[in-house]
C-alpha cells in the first residue's frame, strides 16, 4: 500500500513540475537556512565542551562598589591563587594563576615566530586535560620549561624532534627555556584555541625585570585566575564560601584601597562564551541573545516554505476534488487520503533535504567567513543523519498537515456532480498564510536595516583625532626602546613620515585605569576612577588631536612632566569651569597641573560614552605611533619603516597595524549579526516570493475564462495587470501594519543595549514599505501580464 502511496505521489510531482519545483526548491532553501542556523547554534553551545572538566571549571571574577554603582572584573591580583588554596584548599581540585594569552617571539637559531601563548601554573595541564603528543603533563615542573602546541611545534621545528631544544622566549630578555612537551592543538571552538605555547607561571614572578606588574602584589589586579573545583563540591556552594575570603581585610593588610567593597566570585566555564555580560553586578547574558535569536528565525524562514507548500496545496484543491470524489467512493477511507497526501509531503521533504545538502555543503565555506567559524559538515555523524532524518520528517508533517485535512474532507457526492466550488471562504486560510510569510520577512527587514543604520551611525561619530595615516608598532622587545630616539630621527628623515611619538596603549585601547587623586572640590565620598594613558611630548602632533583649551605637550618644557591635558568628560566630572591651571594630587606622584583640554577621544566602545580621561608624560612606553605623510602610500612606508627597525633590531619581525583598522574592529560583532540577519532576512523574501509566484501562476490559470470576457469587453492589459496585482498587494499592506509595530517593539529594544545609538527613523519603514510592494509587483507581475495578454479566444472557445 505504501508502494502505491508513493508511486501516486511520485506521478503527481511529474505532472505538476512548476508547483514541485517551487515546492521543493522552496523547502530546500528552508531546510537550508535551518540546517546552517543549526550548526551555527550548536557550535556555539559546544563552545568550551570539549574539555572534560568543564563543568567544573571557572574563572574567578571580582565585584567592586564604585559609586553606587556595581563593576565586574575578570582580572585579580597575584597573590590570590596562594590565598584560595591556603583557605579553601578542600574546595578545590586546582587553582591557578595565570597572564593573559598574548603574543610573543620564540626565537630558535634563526627563526624568530610571533606565537600566542601564555603563563600559567603547572595544573594547567590537568584542568584542560591536554593530549600530550611528547612528554607529559608534568612536563611543566621544571621552572625553565616551555609546552608547544602540535602546530607551533612544526612551525618552529619542522619535523625535527623538538623535545629538549633550546628557544628564548622575547630575546631581548633572559628568559631562556627548554621544551619538555608537545600538546595536540586545542580546538579553536574553545577559549583557549590560540593557547599555542605554555610556559611556568613562576618564570613570569621570578624574573620582574621581564614583568613589572609583581612589584607591587596586591596594587593593581593584572592577571586570571583559573580554578577546578573538587569532584564533591558544589559551583554554588563554593561560590558562597569564597565570598567571605575577606577581601576587605586583604587589601588593608597589604595597604590597598578598600573602599572599593571587593567580593570574589565564580564564573563556571560553561558561561564564558554566551553568558559574559555583567551589569550592576549581575550576569545579563550575553552571546546567548543571538543564539535565541537565529533560532527563532530559523524555525520561521523554514514555516515560510512549509506555508509555500500548504498554499500551493490547497489552492489546488479543485483540480485534486475530482480524484478525492472518486477514490472516496470506491471505498477509500479518509485516513488513507490523509496517508496519500502525507506520503506527498514526505516525497517533497524528503527531495528538498537531499537538495538542501547540497545547498549547505556549497554555501558553507561563505557562511563561515561571514559567521566567523570554521565549521564543517558532519557527514560521519550518526546522530547528524537522525537529526537530519527526524528533522526531514517533521518538516513533511507540518507541511503536509493542512493540505492532507483539507483536501480529504471533500464531499464525494458534490465533488462528483460537479457542483463542489471552494468557495470565498476557502482562500482566506492561504491569504493568512501569505500575510504570516510576509510578516515574518518584513521584520527581518526592518531588522536588519535597524542594525546597519546603528552600526553607521557609531561609525560617523566623531573620534576627537585623525584616524587616517596613523600607524601603532607596539614594541615587542627593549632593543627598540632602548634605541627610540635613533629610530625616531631615522624615521622622520625618511621622508614618508610627518610624525613619530610613543604612548602606554594603542589610542583604539583605552584600558588603564587609575584612581587615588584629590583636588579642589572634589565630592569627599566620590571613589574616582580615571582612564588614563601615557605618552611623549609629540603624541599629540601624531594622532592629531583637537586643543580645546590651553596647550599641547611642549618638549621644551621641563614643567611639563607634571603636566595633565585632560578630555572633555574629565572637565565635567572635575567640575571646573576654568580647568586650566587648577591642581591634581595624584597619590604617590605628587602634584599635576592641568595645562590642556582635548575633545573627546573614542577609545573604547563606540556605543558608550567617552570615559574620563587625562593624558601624562612618562617613560617606559610600548607603542610607536607614526603618522605617514599623506602623499605617501601604505606600502612605500610600511617598506621604509619596516627596513629602518629592521636595522635597529635585525631579528624581531615587525608588527603594526593601523588606527583605522583597530577602530574597524570594534564594529565586528555588529556588523556578523548584520550580515548574518540580511543573509536571512534575503532567503525569507525569495521564499515568501517563491509562494507569491506560485499563487500568482494558479490564479492565472483559475482565472482565465474572467480575463478572457474581460479582453472581449474592452479591458486593457494594464487593467488586467492591476486586477491580478491587486490582491496580492492589499496582503502585503496588512503584512506591513503588522510588521511595523512589531519590529519597532523589539529593534527598539536591542537598541537600549548601546548608550550611544540611532533613533529608529521613519524612513526606514517607507523604504521597507516601497521595497516589499515592489518586489511582490514584480513576482507577480510576470504572470499577471501573461494571463491578461493571452488570447482570449482560446481560454473562450469551450463555452
Amino acid at each position: 500500500m505504501v508502494k502505491n502511496y508513493l508511486k501516486i505521489a511520485w506521478r503527481n510531482l511529474i505532472k505538476n513540475k512548476a508547483s514541485s519545483f517551487i515546492n521543493i526548491g522552496g523547502l530546500a532553501v528552508g531546510m537550508a537556512v535551518a540546517m546552517l542556523i543549526g550548526l551555527w547554534i550548536h557550535s556555539e553551545l559546544s563552545f568550551d565542551k570539549s574539555f572534560p572538566n568543564h563543568d567544573r571549571i571557572a574563572q574567578v571574577m571580582q565585584n567592586q562598589w564604585i559609586n553606587n554603582e556595581t563593576d565586574t572584573w575578570n582580572s585579580q591580583a597575584y597573590p590570590l591563587g596562594p590565598d584560595l588554596r591556603s583557605e579553601y584548599g578542600s574546595d578545590f581540585k586546582h587553582v591557578i594563576m595565570a597572564s593573559w594569552t598574548g603574543g610573543h617571539i620564540l626565537s630558535y637559531a634563526d627563526k624568530n615566530l610571533k606565537i600566542r601563548g601564555n603563563f600559567m601554573e603547572p595544573d594547567i595541564t590537568d584542568m584542560l586535560s591536554l593530549k600530550m603528543i611528547k612528554g607529559g603533563r608534568n612536563s611543566l615542573n621544571d621552572p625553565k620549561s616551555i609546552l608547544l602546541s602540535q602546530s607551533s611545534a612544526k612551525a618552529i621545528f619542522g619535523d625535527a624532534d623538538p623535545m629538549d631544544k633550546t628557544i628564548k622566549i622575547d630575546h631581548d630578555n633572559v628568559l631562556t627555556v627548554k621544551v619538555t612537551g608537545v600538546y595536540e592543538d586545542l580546538p579553536e571552538n574553545s577559549s583557549f584555541g590560540d593557547l599555542t605555547f605554555i610556559s611556568p607561571w613562576q618564570l613570569l614572578v621570578k624574573d620582574q625585570h621581564y614583568d613589572t606588574r609583581f612589584n607591587n602584589p596586591w596594587g593593581a589586579s593584572w592577571f586570571q585566575t583559573l580554578v577546578q573545583i573538587a569532584d564533591n563540591a558544589d559551583m554554588g556552594k563554593v561560590t558562597n564560601k569564597i565570598k567571605n575570603i575577606k577581601m576587605n581585610d586583604l587589601v588593608r593588610t597589604h595597604n590597598s584601597d578598600a573602599r572599593f567593597k571587593p567580593v570574589i566570585f565564580l564564573h563556571p566555564m560553561n558561561k564564558w562564551h554566551l553568558y559574559g555580560d555583567f551589569k550592576n553586578g549581575v550576569n545579563t547574558g550575553g552571546s546567548i541573545q543571538y543564539v535565541w535569536l537565529f533560532g527563532i528565525i530559523g524555525v520561521f524562514v523554514l514555516l515560510l516554505a512549509c506555508i509555500n507548500f500548504m498554499n500551493l496545496s490547497t489552492a489546488r484543491s479543485e483540480k485534486r476534488a475530482r480524484e478525492v470524489g472518486i477514490r472516496k467512493a470506491v471505498g477509500s477511507a479518509r485516513s488513507q487520503l490523509i496517508i496519500q497526501f502525507y506520503c506527498e509531503s514526505l516525497l517533497i521533504a524528503a527531495f528538498s533535504f537531499l537538495f538542501a545538502l547540497l545547498l549547505v555543503q556549497l554555501c558553507l565555506p561563505i557562511f563561515n567567513e561571514v559567521a566567523g567559524k570554521k565549521m564543517l559538515m558532519p557527514w560521519d555523524n550518526s546522530l547528524f543523519w537522525l537529526t537530519g532524518m527526524g528533522f526531514t520528517m517533521l518538516t513533511g508533517l507540518i507541511a503536509g498537515s493542512y493540505p492532507a485535512l483539507y483536501l480529504s474532507s471533500f464531499n464525494p457526492v458534490k465533488v462528483l456532480k460537479g457542483t463542489f466550488r471552494a468557495g470565498r471562504l476557502a482562500s482566506v486560510p492561504r491569504k493568512v498564510l501569505v500575510v504570516m510569510q510576509f510578516t515574518v520577512s518584513i521584520v527581518l527587514i526592518i531588522g536588519t536595516i535597524v542594525v546597519f543604520n546603528q552600526i553607521q551611525y557609531a561609525k560617523n561619530r566623531p573620534v576627537g583625532y585623525n584616524i587616517n595615516g596613523l600607524m601603532v608598532v607596539p614594541l615587542q622587545t627593549d632593543i627598540i626602546g632602548k634605541q627610540y630616539d635613533a629610530v625616531k630621527n631615522d624615521l622622520l628623515a625618511s621622508g614618508v613620515i610627518a610624525s613619530v611619538s610613543k604612548s602606554e596603549t594603542r589610542i583604539t585601547d583605552g584600558d588603564v585605569t587609575n584612581g587615588g587623586f584629590t583636588w579642589q572640590g572634589k565630592d569627599p565620598a566620590l571613589q574616582e576612577n580615571f582612564k588614563s594613558m601615557g605618552v611623549s611630548p609629540e603624541f599629540g602632533k601624531t594622532v592629531r588631536w583637537k586643543i580645546k583649551e590651553g596647550r599641547d605637550f611642549n618638549p621644551a618644557f621641563l614643567s611639563d612632566s607634571s603636566g595633565f591635558i585632560i578630555n572633555e568628560a574629565c572637565v565635567k566630572y572635575l567640575g571646573f569651569k576654568n580647568p586650566i591651571g587648577q591642581t591634581i594630587t595624584w597619590q604617590g606622584n605628587g602634584n599635576y597641573k592641568i595645562i590642556g583640554v582635548v575633545k573627546d577621544i573614542v577609545s573604547e566602545s563606540a556605543y558608550e560614552p567617552v570615559q574620563q580621561t587625562f593624558f601624562y608624560l612618562r617613560k617606559g612606553l610600548n607603542n610607536v605611533d607614526i603618522r605617514i605623510n599623506t602623499n605617501t602610500s601604505a606600502h612605500d612606508a610600511i617598506s621604509k619603516i619596516g627596513a629602518i627597525f629592521k636595522k635597529y633590531d635585525p631579528s624581531t619581525p615587525l608588527e603594526y597595524s593601523f588606527a583605522d583598522d583597530d577602530y574597524a574592529k570594534k564594529f565586528d560583532n555588529e556588523e556578523r549579526i548584520g550580515k548574518l540577519a540580511s543573509c536571512f532576512a534575503s532567503l525569507a523574501i525569495f521564499i515568501s516570493c517563491l509562494g507569491l509566484f506560485g499563487m500568482a501562476s494558479f490564479m492565472g490559470e483559475q482565472r482565465i475564462k474572467e480575463i478572457g470576457v474581460r479582453k472581449v469587453l474592452g479591458a486593457s492589459v494594464f487593467n488586467l495587470w492591476r486586477l491580478m496585482s491587486k490582491d496580492f498587494v492589499i496582503l502585503v499592506i496588512i503584512s506591513l501594519v503588522i510588521a511595523t509595530p512589531v519590529s519597532y517593539y523589539f529593534m527598539h529594544k536591542w537598541l537600549q543595549n548601546y548608550q550611544y545609538r540611532a533613533e529608529i527613523a521613519w524612513w526606514i519603514f517607507a523604504l521597507t514599505a516601497f521595497g516589499a510592494i515592489s518586489i511582490t509587483l514584480l513576482t507577480v507581475s510576470y504572470q499577471s501580464v501573461k494571463a491578461a495578454l493571452a488570447n482570449p479566444v482560446k481560454s473562450l472557445k469551450t463555452e
